[in-house]
């Protein structure tokens, strides 16, 4: 695939990715009543929705601010590496990346509490252990991927290093 087809890729992937986040956290603000969680495989996964001012597992909840630019970073960082894109791996891990990014990084800067403050609508409930949302599954997931890129040793550019061959004037 050209690299102008895995752009595209990407930026599709991103837009839908972002599309369900925003659509469902839509959902949740509309149909779920903070406090009132919805069975739905028992206690294992429910519906429960609260507004989170910090990171995964509520880390941060004091420095909303700091997770925005961190967000502004990662944004910045996709943007930067896509030029480099030659693998539809990496074109699915980074629109993933991309949209469940813009997905929290919306909440921040649109919700209350103000721009760059704002809490994340979450409503999935794991286990009682951490309720997240559509954003985070994709935002995981591209970390998996990338992870596996990495471990199969696949560049961003689609290349592979070349293994068992010694480069000139190594052997000395």
């Amino acid at each position: 695939m050209s690299r102008r087809g895995l752009f595209g890729l990407l930026v599709v992937i991103a837009v839908v990715s972002y599309a369900a986040d925003q659509l469902t956290k839509l959902w949740a603000l509309a149909t779920l009543v903070p406090g009132d969680p919805i069975d739905v495989v028992g206690e294992y996964l429910r519906l429960n929705l609260i507004r989170n001012a910090g990171a995964a597992f509520s880390i941060g909840n004091g420095a909303t601010w700091v997770l925005t630019l961190i967000a502004f970073a990662v944004l910045v960082f996709i943007i930067v590496t896509a030029r480099r894109l030659g693998s539809v791996g990496w074109a699915w891990a980074l629109g993933m990346l991309l949209g469940g990014s813009l997905g929290n990084l919306t909440d921040r800067m649109l919700r209350e509490p103000g721009p760059g403050r704002g809490h994340v609508v979450d409503f999935i409930d794991y286990f009682g252990l951490f309720i997240g949302n559509v954003a985070d599954i994709f935002i995981v997931s591209a970390a998996i991927l990338i992870g596996l890129l990495a471990l199969r040793g696949v560049g961003v550019d689609g290349r592979r290093p070349e293994r068992g061959r010694h480069e000139a004037g190594a052997d000395a």
